[in-house]
């Protein structure tokens, strides 16, 4: 059974290296990623496991595909409060939020924003500089970050009960294109990348792996867009 597991799960990164969009087969194949890092069975367990975080009656899963001025958290925030404003206590909710494709960077620490200079990479602005964010603005934010002063975190909804988690595919793509913009060795950025997440929030195979997973799990599903 054991043997037959890992044989699907290969089976399953063999299909969404595939299955993937044009542009990033385009990157796949490019001999600098000749190499994408493994998703193991070690990993493959934590990630499984990781959905059974999932808890109460009201289930929601954020596709967090692109920034989007931050939607991808001030939906998972907003889908809080007005459960509570109609009677739900954050034990009987659980929002989630995949951080995929060019979003990902909001799971990473801000030392990596400002060494690899991710505002400009992904297309993120600064509220009060207006130049490319040197920092993540929405693990911790601060003032004018959001546009209500109300709206919490990443950090902070954590602590509510909320989930995020982070696309290993995306994660590999991307910091294989800035390695190679950089001169720079593909396998030590994205280890840094990997070692820069977040506490809490979760690597996982793909984005669409774990929108999927969230579905099986009773989560609904949104896209979040502004």
């Amino acid at each position: 059974m054991k043997t037959k597991s890992k044989n699907s799960r290969r089976s399953f990164m063999g299909a969404i290296l595939m299955g993937a969009t044009a542009s990033t087969l385009s990157l796949l194949t490019d001999p600098i990623y000749a190499n994408v890092p493994s998703f193991n069975e070690e990993k493959m367990d934590e990630a499984e496991d990781w959905f059974k975080n999932i808890k109460g009656k009201h289930r929601i899963v954020y596709d967090g595909s692109t920034p989007h001025n931050g939607f991808p958290i001030i939906w998972n925030w907003a889908f809080y409060l007005s459960n509570n404003e109609t009677g739900s206590e954050d034990k009987d909710i659980t929002a989630m939020t995949v951080l995929r494709h060019n979003a990902i960077p909001f799971a990473l620490k801000s030392e990596m924003w400002k060494k690899y200079k991710l505002g400009e990479v992904f297309g993120v602005n600064d509220n009060t500089t207006k130049a490319p964010s040197l920092r993540n603005p929405y693990y911790e934010p601060k003032e004018g970050d959001f546009p209500l002063p109300v709206i919490q975190g990443i950090k902070e909804m954590q602590q509510r009960g909320a989930l995020f988690c982070v696309c290993n595919l995306a994660l590999s793509v991307q910091s294989g294109s800035v390695a190679q913009k950089m001169g720079l060795d593909p396998k030590v950025v994205y280890q840094e990348w990997v070692d820069a997440i977040h506490p809490g929030i979760q690597l996982v195979p793909s984005g669409v792996w774990a929108l999927g997973r969230a579905q099986e799990n009773g989560c609904g599903y949104i896209f979040a867009s502004n």
